[in-house]
C-alpha cells in the first residue's frame, strides 16, 4: 500500500489545518460464541456538534487501522470486522476545506484514488464486514459503508445522503458505482440526483433500510448491542441477507433518463455534477459487485469525474454557498453585540392577513411566547387566529407535534381589536399591513401610544424606507426592517434593516429574535427594496422590458434557462404576485428611475387583476390569451445570448452599486440572500461568482466581486 501512502501524505502536506479523523481499533467477543470481532470507531476527537469527515490525513488513519485488521483476519485471530462512528455522528463525508485548498488536477486525482483504495481494503477483508450507521451518515461517510459486505443502521439517524451533486461533485468513493449495484439504478438515482437535486433532502433510518441500503434497522437505545448480536448470527449462519435481483434491463435505462430529466428541469445543463454521476450510473449497469476488473472501471470513472469537478467554477462556487450558509449566516457580518438584546416575552402581530398570520404561527412556534394579532374588524382578526389554529392542527396530523404542544401552542396564539389591552405588555410588535407608506407611519403612530418604551416596531415592509417610516415618531431608534420572504416557513432569509436612527439595543434584540425564529438574518442598510427584492427587480425589469420591445416570452424564458434558476422569471412573477412587482418596481422607478422602468404590460396585468401571464389547459401551461390580447409588443428580437447579457449586466450593474452604497458589508452577503431568499442556485454560488467567472463583472464593474480563489480554483 506504499503508493496509497504516498498519495495520501502528499495530500495530507496540502492541508496542513486539516482536523484528523482517528480509525480506533478495539475488538469485541460477538453474542452467541460467534467469535472475535475488531470494532474500527471512527473519531474526530470533538462531540457531535463538529462532524467527522475524511481529509488525506483521515484516510491515513484509517488506512494504519486496516493494515492491524487486514494483520488480525490473515492471523485468524477474527472472525469479522467493523466500523461505527462517535455518539450521533457516522461519518459526514470529505472534508472540503481540504478540497477547497487544491490547485492541481493530479492533486484532486489523487484525492479521489486515494479514498478509493483505502476504502476497497474493506472490501477485500477475508472476513465479513459490517458497517454499523449509528449516527449522521453523508457522501464519504455513507461510501465507507458501501465498501462492507453488510449494513445496520439505527433508527434515529436523522440525515443519511449523498449530497455531492448538491454541492457540484460526484459521490466519488464508490457511491456512483456501488449503489446502483446494491438497490438498483432508479433507489440509486433518487439518492444521488433526485434527493441532492431537491435542495439536499436527507433520509431518515427508516428510509435507509426500506431503500436496501441496510439490511437491518435497529432503535438508538441498544443499537450497537442488537448490532453485533446481528453480525453474530450472520458470521454463525443463522442469518443469511436475501436481497433483491437488481434489474439490469429497460428498468436500468429508464433510472437514468429520469435522472436527466430531473437535472434538465433543476439545471437545464448549466452543472456538470448531475449528469457525470448519471453518466457513471449508466456505465454500471453491466458491473458484478464481485468482479474486481468492473468495478475498477467504476472507480475510476469516479476518480476522473471527482478532479475534473474538483477543478471547476461550480464546484468551488458550490463550496463557497455551502460555506456562506453554514458559518456565515451564523455569525451576521455587523450585527451588535448579543448582550444588548432585551428579552421578548410576548410578541404583537398588527394585520391579521396572510403574511401576518405566518408571522404568528412562525414566532409562536419558535419563542413559545404569547402572540396577539390585531387588525380593522373581529372578522379579520378571528380569521387569522383560525388561520393558525388550523395549522397547528395540521402539524399534529402529520405526527409533527404532540397533542400537548398542540394545545399550548394553540393557547399561545390569540386576537384583540384593542392595541392597548394586546399590545401594552408587548416587547416586539412587527407590522405586516399594506405595502405604503403613509399607511404604516400611521400603524407606528398609533403603537408609539400604547407599548412600552423598551418595546421593539419592526416592519415587515418589502421595499419602503424605515428611516422614513420612524420618522414622525418621537422613539425612531426603536424601529427596525425585519424583512421576511414567503413562504414564511420555507425561505430561511431575513433581511434586518438599521434605519438611520435605529439603536444598537433594538438592533441587537431583532437578530436575537431572528436567531430564536432559525432564519439567516443579514444586515442591510436602508435603501429602496434592500437587497433581494432590488436584485430581482432590476433583473425582471429587464426580463420584462425585453419582452415589451418584442422579443417573445418563449424566447426569452429559454434564454435564461442556462442560469439553472429555480424557476423562469415568469413564473417567478406569478408566484411574486404581479401587483407586487409592479409596487416594488414603482417604488425602484422612483429612487432610480435612470435604471427601473414601469412596465406599461405589468401595469395592464394587474388593472385586468390576472395573476400572470401563464394559464392552465389540459393540464399544460400555456400563455393566457387573454393575457396576451392586453399587452403590446414592439418589433426588437433579440438572440438568446443578447438577452442573457444585457440581464446579467444589469444585474453586475446593481449590484456593484449597492456595494459601493454599503448594502450590505461584502458581496458575500449579497450571495448568501440570494441563495437563502430567492432560492437562487448553489452551483452559481448565488450570483456574484457566476459573474465573475462569466466575465461580466469585469465588463460592466471593470473589476470582480470576489477575490481570487474565494469562488475560483486557487492561481
Amino acid at each position: 500500500m506504499t503508493n496509497t501512502t504516498e498519495l495520501l501524505t502528499r495530500g495530507a502536506e496540502l492541508f496542513p489545518g486539516e482536523v484528523v479523523t482517528t480509525a480506533h481499533v478495539r475488538h469485541l467477543d460477538l453474542p452467541l460464541q460467534a467469535g472475535r470481532l475488531a470494532l474500527i470507531t471512527l473519531d474526530n476527537g470533538f462531540d457531535h456538534t463538529k462532524p467527522t469527515t475524511f481529509g488525506p490525513g483521515s484516510l491515513l488513519k484509517l488506512n494504519e487501522a486496516l493494515d492491524q485488521v487486514t494483520a488480525e483476519a490473515a492471523e485468524g485471530t477474527i472472525v469479522g470486522a467493523a466500523i461505527t462512528g462517535k455518539p450521533f455522528i457516522f461519518a459526514v463525508g470529505a472534508d472540503l476545506k481540504g478540497v477547497e485548498l487544491l490547485k492541481e488536477h493530479a492533486d484532486a486525482l489523487a484525492i479521489g484514488k486515494g479514498g478509493h483504495d483505502v476504502f476497497q481494503r474493506i472490501a477485500t477483508l477475508p472476513v465479513p464486514t459490517f458497517a454499523f450507521y449509528n449516527g449522521a451518515a453523508m457522501g464519504g461517510g455513507v461510501e465507507v459503508g458501501l465498501h462492507c459486505d453488510y449494513r445496520t443502521v439505527s433508527a434515529g439517524v436523522p440525515a443519511f445522503s449523498l449530497p455531492e451533486v448538491f454541492l457540484g461533485l460526484v459521490p466519488g468513493w464508490g457511491g456512483c458505482t456501488i449503489l446502483p449495484n446494491l438497490v438498483g439504478a432508479g433507489k440509486a438515482v433518487k439518492v444521488i440526483v433526485e434527493n441532492s437535486m431537491n435542495q439536499n433532502k436527507q433520509l431518515k433510518g427508516k428510509d435507509v433500510f426500506e431503500l436496501g441500503i441496510a439490511d437491518a434497522i435497529f432503535e438508538p437505545a441498544d443499537f450497537l448491542e442488537q448490532s453485533l448480536l446481528w453480525a453474530a448470527k450472520v458470521v454463525k449462519g443463522d442469518v443469511v441477507v436475501e436481497r433483491e435481483a437488481i434489474d439490469r434491463g429497460k428498468a436500468w435505462d429508464d433510472a437514468v433518463l429520469w435522472g436527466r430529466m430531473v437535472a434538465d428541469a433543476k439545471v437545464h445543463g448549466a452543472a456538470p455534477a448531475a449528469y457525470r454521476a448519471l453518466d457513471i450510473i449508466a456505465a454500471a449497469k453491466d458491473f458484478d459487485l464481485a468482479d474486481k476488473a468492473s468495478l475498477q472501471a467504476g472507480f475510476d470513472a469516479e476518480d476522473a469525474a471527482l478532479a475534473d469537478l474538483i477543478m471547476s467554477g461550480e464546484l468551488r462556487s458550490g463550496i463557497y454557498a455551502f460555506n456562506l450558509v453554514q458559518r456565515r449566516a451564523k455569525r451576521p457580518v455587523g450585527a451588535p453585540d448579543k448582550s444588548l438584546a432585551r428579552p421578548v416575552t410576548k410578541v404583537g402581530v398588527v394585520g391579521a392577513g396572510l403574511m401576518a398570520s405566518q408571522l404568528a404561527l412562525l414566532f409562536a412556534r419558535r419563542l413559545e411566547v404569547p402572540v396577539v394579532l390585531t387588525d380593522i374588524d373581529q372578522a379579520r382578526v378571528d380569521k387569522g387566529v383560525g388561520y393558525v389554529h388550523a395549522e397547528i392542527d395540521k402539524l399534529l396530523g402529520k405526527g409533527r407535534i404532540g397533542q400537548d404542544k398542540a394545545n399550548r401552542l394553540k393557547g399561545l396564539v390569540s386576537g384583540s381589536l384593542d392595541k392597548a389591552a394586546a399590545f401594552g405588555d408587548a416587547d416586539f410588535v412587527i407590522e405586516a399591513v399594506f405595502e405604503e407608506m403613509g399607511v404604516k407611519q400611521a400603524v407606528f403612530a398609533d403603537l408609539e401610544n400604547v407599548v412600552s418604551p423598551t418595546c421593539v416596531l419592526a416592519t415587515n415592509t418589502s421595499s419602503l424606507s424605515v428611516t422614513e417610516m420612524a420618522s414622525k415618531l418621537k422613539h425612531p431608534e426603536r424601529v427596525v426592517g425585519f424583512h421576511f420572504f414567503n413562504p414564511v416557513a420555507i425561505l430561511p432569509l431575513l433581511e434586518i434593516v438599521r434605519g438611520d436612527s435605529t439603536d444598537d439595543a433594538s438592533l441587537a434584540t431583532a437578530f436575537a429574535v431572528s436567531k430564536k425564529l432559525k432564519k439567516t438574518s443579514v444586515l442591510c442598510k436602508d435603501r429602496p427594496a434592500f437587497v433581494v427584492n432590488r436584485i430581482l427587480t432590476r433583473f425582471m425589469g429587464e426580463i420584462q422590458g425585453i419582452i415589451d420591445e418584442g422579443t417573445p416570452i418563449a424566447d426569452v424564458e429559454k434564454a435564461v434557462e442556462p442560469l439553472g434558476l429555480p424557476m423562469s422569471p415568469i413564473v417567478l412573477l406569478e408566484l411574486v404576485g404581479p401587483a407586487i412587482a409592479l409596487h416594488v418596481s414603482e417604488t425602484l422607478h422612483g429612487a432610480f428611475p435612470e435604471r427601473f422602468t414601469v412596465s406599461e404590460n405589468l401595469a395592464k396585468v394587474v388593472k385586468a387583476g390576472k395573476r400572470g401571464f401563464y394559464t392552465w389547459t389540459d393540464g399544460q401551461q400555456v400563455l393566457d390569451p387573454e393575457v396576451l390580447e392586453l399587452l403590446t409588443f414592439g418589433d426588437s428580437v433579440l438572440t438568446g445570448e443578447q438577452v442573457r447579457a444585457r440581464a446579467l449586466e444589469a444585474v453586475a450593474q446593481e449590484i456593484g452599486l449597492m456595494l459601493e452604497e454599503g448594502v450590505v458589508a461584502e458581496a458575500q452577503d449579497i450571495d448568501l440572500c440570494m441563495i437563502t431568499g430567492a432560492g437562487w442556485p448553489f452551483h452559481l454560488g448565488g450570483i456574484t461568482p457566476y459573474l465573475d467567472r462569466e466575465g461580466v463583472s469585469e465588463r460592466v464593474n471593470g473589476k470582480a466581486f470576489l477575490a481570487p480563489g474565494v469562488a475560483s480554483v486557487p492561481a
